[in-house]
């Protein structure tokens, strides 16, 4: 597998560190913590993170964790902080406590690059504006980063004694796959989890169209396959077209794929979404959705339904997108070599060497394929003490609301914990309007404040009942 990072590592540990992890800390004495200090105090916090340049490539991610590294000194929290290669930052803190499976909160620091030309303000500004906090990584995964860090803040704050133990983790480079970040400490860093049972990180969350909100917390999601399709042939002058050449190659190994179609299916997990959801959805998608391994059976369902929602469209088959090309450095040279780069996602029961297979009799002889990334899927169960307290926190909080458990079409490092056996969701306690979907990866991405203060109180109290042994926020 490409993209493999460089064996090289610098660690730091707080100097709390040298007497916590000896198990000396001194403990806070019990208090409650004042709910409304803690949302003003979030949103500072985010706006103060997002002005943190963090764009990846090239990542910077340990400007992000100096900056948490400030806060749990300031709070007297022992911490250890690594590199994966200069520049490449993770941190991690933990909150100790009795011997129930511990929990792993898990967010990415790095963002994906913003052109400011096509954005209202600067992407780096953390501005606050008609009730929304702006900014690249306001919505992935930014916020959900200072939800984590606020009630992890306040468990230790309140002092209440904890069931298990709970962990603060914030990483590099999941927007490139997360090899310097995630991956990286699986494979070099492995004792950190021993004992983890439990992840919260990105990926699900909730939303809001048409005054309903529908939330999904994510429990698998589809398995990316990114491959580098290369032709050659005969160079020559773009005056004396040839018969044939390697961008002609390209192009028609690319036309055969386009117009391949991956056989649909429903997978249990995709079933469950979309039959949880159909009641949010009009006709005749509230009757599809609810079989809908009967509706893909009908001529043009399918393409009615990527029409309506391309993202619910790609949980019913296989699919790839064509997302790079290379060709010729100059316009009159007939290239010996070209490449395109594409972006494919798997069912989560996809056997990826079939799969393969399939796609190279598409491509035909002349295309060599190459992986350049993939992963192997699994599935977390929603028969746990943390899915019903997350479902029903969320139900109290929004009682008119739709829970489901979600397949998501794209890929978070949540995959790397599951192949440790580690119950892993994706949840981000927030009710995105839809009309600001489309600031992920794209421009003018925000958050409302309202959410984001909502937020905090959401995730404290999902932690309050899951992992603390005495309420943490003072009642009004």
């Amino acid at each position: 597998m490409n993209h493999k990072p460089r064996r090289s590592l610098r660690v730091t540990v707080s100097l709390l560190a040298l007497t916590a992890f000896a198990g000396t800390t001194p403990k806070a004495s019990v208090a409650q913590v004042d709910l409304a200090s803690l949302q003003d105090e979030a949103v500072g916090w985010l706006q103060e993170y997002l002005r943190i340049n963090t764009v990846n490539p090239p990542g910077n991610e340990t400007a992000g964790a100096e900056f948490f590294a400030r806060l749990f000194e300031a709070e007297g929290i022992a911490y250890e902080m690594a590199e994966s290669a200069p520049g490449r930052g993770n941190i991690w803190a933990r909150l100790e406590g009795g011997d129930e499976p511990g929990l792993l909160l898990l967010h990415h620091i790095d963002v994906v690059p913003a052109d400011d030309r096509f954005w209202t303000t600067d992407p780096l500004s953390g501005d606050v504006r008609d009730g929304y906090v702006y900014g690249r990584g306001a919505l992935d995964t930014k916020t959900g980063g200072i939800l984590h860090l606020a009630t992890f803040l306040a468990l230790h704050r309140s002092g209440t004694p904890l069931n298990r133990d709970v962990v603060f983790m914030a990483t590099a480079d999941e927007e490139a796959g997360g090899f310097f970040g995630a991956g990286w400490l699986v494979e070099n860093r492995p004792e950190i989890f021993d004992g983890i049972g439990f992840l919260l990180n990105e990926g699900g969350g909730g939303s809001e169209v048409d005054g309903k909100v529908n939330f999904g917390l994510e429990v698998t999601q589809k398995v990316p396959y990114w491959l580098r399709l290369t032709a050659r042939g005969e160079p020559g002058h773009g005056s004396r077209p040839l018969t044939t050449y390697a961008s002609l190659e390209l192009i028609a190994g690319l036309e055969r794929l386009r117009l391949h179609e991956f056989e649909p299916r429903i997978i249990p997990a995709v079933h469950a979404h979309l039959s949880g959801i159909a009641d949010r959805h009009p006709e005749p998608w509230r009757t599809r959705f609810a079989d809908m391994a009967s509706a893909i059976g009908q001529a043009g369902v399918l393409r009615e339904l990527q029409e309506y929602n391309p993202g619910l469209h790609a949980l019913t088959r296989n699919t790839c997108s064509l997302t790079r090309l290379e060709g010729s450095s100059k316009i009159n040279v007939v290239s010996p070599e070209v490449a395109a780069e594409i972006d494919c996602r798997l069912l989560p029961d996809q056997d990826p060497g079939a799969w393969l297979d399939e796609v190279g009799s598409v491509l035909g002889p002349e295309i060599e394929v190459e992986v350049l990334m993939g992963f192997t899927p699994a599935v977390s169960s929603t028969d746990t003490d943390l899915y019903r307290t997350v479902r029903d926190v969320t139900l109290e909080t929004f009682p008119d609301a739709g829970f489901v458990p979600q397949v998501v079409g794209g890929f978070t490092d949540s995959h790397f914990f599951r192949d440790l056996g580690i119950t892993a969701y994706g949840y981000e306690a927030t009710a995105t309007p839809s009309g600001d979907d489309g600031g992920v990866h794209g421009n003018d991405e925000r958050v409302t404040v309202e959410n984001v203060r909502r937020g905090v109180e959401m995730t404290l109290r999902i932690l309050e009942r899951f992992a603390a042994m005495r309420p943490v926020m003072e009642e009004d």
